[in-house]
């Protein structure tokens, strides 16, 4: 896999993954524009050429998405939410 695949698919699975938590704690009267801007920025990296991107700007985006992240934990260690994803059964 070359190095433009591995970043794209990195760039998505931070994107991805911030959907993913926004749509486990969103209620009904949630913040739906978050949420759409999210789905635009991936939209937006299908179409990016991943040539002009760097290892650092990777870098970038999976430590502003680990410091979003952050910020949910309180919210998930208190037991009010249950986990994003669902476990695998084998």
């Amino acid at each position: 896999m070359d190095s433009t695949h591995k970043y794209r698919l990195r760039v998505e699975i931070c994107i991805g993954t911030i959907i993913d938590v926004h749509k486990s704690v969103n209620n009904p009267y949630g913040n739906d524009d978050f949420l759409s801007q999210f789905e635009k920025l991936k939209e937006a990296v299908d179409n990016m050429d991943m040539t002009q991107v760097s290892e650092g700007d990777v870098l970038m985006v999976e430590q502003a998405t680990n410091a979003l992240l952050g910020e949910f934990r309180s919210i998930y260690e208190t037991g009010d939410y249950g986990p994003v994803y669902e476990k695998l059964k084998h």
